[in-house]
């Protein structure tokens, strides 16, 4: 029998091996590219910190098709000049793929530079015009908002039957075009859209846009903007005497709206699909626990596990296909997971978010979504369905 200082030298020696094998290994590069500075810089971390898990889970396991995984981050801080020149900067460091952008602006100024150099990207950007330009290497990672705007108007008229709506945008394509587009689903459901209203994104104050507002009496408040702006509407409601409920969109989940918010926080719902704690996917439950160990605390919002799911779908096209040429990979994924409604035969990617499936475009398809209200413990209760 082996002497346990020989076993643990043994020991010693293999793991030093191993890393000298996977230092000399070749290596392929993944680019994020997401606001890490700025109003949205939680989310940004959020979105690294999930893509750097997936990649040193990976290098433990030997990394992909025997490459080792490394991981290079540019903080374009949701802006479309910045993220163009992310763009530019990624692909000159040889990435090929891409999570990100965050924002829809941002992913927009990028999808062409990623395009003409054939670089694999995915996004969590849900403006419609991202999925109509043709873009074969472009999938996004989360539904559109015409999904989402769908459900809203469902939920505001026929769930909540709310007479007088008012919805507030800021004027990025994807907030004026979710709330455009639930202006015309409320419509399309009989509701009463009393007030159309537009803020300008990271001001302080938006009393004068409240109280204007407020002059036409609506009993519901729907902002389709970003957690950021949405947590301060909904704590300067009251200061303009309007007492009316607030509906937030999606990008509204996140754990800083109930911290700009303060105590008016409590009762108001946000439209998402499940946040991460309430996601019924066993792959979801061993994803948060990965996650909070290597980081400590849990994921800030949902977009932390669609863009994992993102570079979960990039890995799985390049284990299935033994192969890093993102053509090749953009092929197997929409031949694989090619949905198209009322077919036979569909497949779906398991994500952590839940099944994904995607059509011609690179448009998701897959992930119900649900209303949520603020609890006064700051967690998320799911009131509708």
């Amino acid at each position: 029998m082996l002497k346990k200082t020989t076993r643990l030298a043994l020991a010693f020696f293999s793991s030093t091996l191993a890393s000298v094998a996977m230092a000399a290994s070749p290596s392929v590069t993944v680019g994020v590219q997401v606001p890490l500075s700025g109003q949205y810089a939680n989310e940004g971390q959020g979105i690294e910190n999930a893509v750097k898990l997936i990649a040193s889970k990976l290098n433990e396991k030997g990394g992909l098709v025997g490459h080792k995984v490394n991981v290079v981050a540019c903080d374009d801080g949701g802006d479309a000049a910045k993220a163009k020149a992310c763009a530019e900067k990624l692909v000159s460091e040889g990435v090929f793929a891409v999570v990100g952008s965050y924002t829809s602006g941002a992913t927009a100024a990028s999808q062409p530079i990623y395009a003409k150099a054939h670089v694999l990207q995915t996004s969590d950007g849900t403006a419609e015009e991202l999925v109509l330009h043709g873009y074969r290497l472009f999938f996004r990672n989360a539904p559109p908002n015409s999904a989402e705007a769908r459900f809203t108007g469902h939920y505001l008229v026929d769930a909540k039957h709310y007479k007088r709506v008012a919805v507030l945008s800021d004027h990025s394509s994807f907030s004026k075009g979710l709330g455009d587009s639930v202006v015309s689903e409320v419509e399309k459901d009989g509701g009463n859209v009393v007030y159309r209203g537009y803020i300008k994104a990271g001001e302080k104050n938006f009393r004068s846009v409240l109280a204007a507002a407020r002059a036409k009496n609506p009993d519901v408040i729907y902002f389709s903007g970003y957690y950021s702006d949405g947590g301060r509407i909904r704590a300067q409601e009251a200061s303009v005497g309007l007492s009316a409920d607030f509906v937030g969109g999606d990008a509204n989940q996140n754990v800083q709206f109930a911290h700009l918010a303060g105590a008016a926080a409590v009762g108001s719902v946000i439209i998402n699909f499940p946040a991460p704690e309430n996601l019924p996917y066993p792959q979801a439950k061993e994803f948060l626990a990965a996650y909070k160990q290597a980081y400590g605390t849990m994921p800030p919002s949902i977009y932390t596990l669609t863009n994992a799911d993102g570079m979960r779908l990039i890995v799985y096209a390049a284990l299935s296909t033994r192969s890093l040429d993102p053509e090749r990979l953009a092929s197997y994924i929409h031949t694989r997971f090619h949905y198209l409604p009322y077919a036979h035969r569909l497949q779906f990617f398991p994500g952590i978010t839940g099944p994904m499936g995607f059509n011609m475009f690179g448009e998701r398809s897959g992930s119900p979504f649900q209303a949520f209200k603020v609890e006064p413990d700051g967690q998320y209760l799911a009131v509708y369905p």
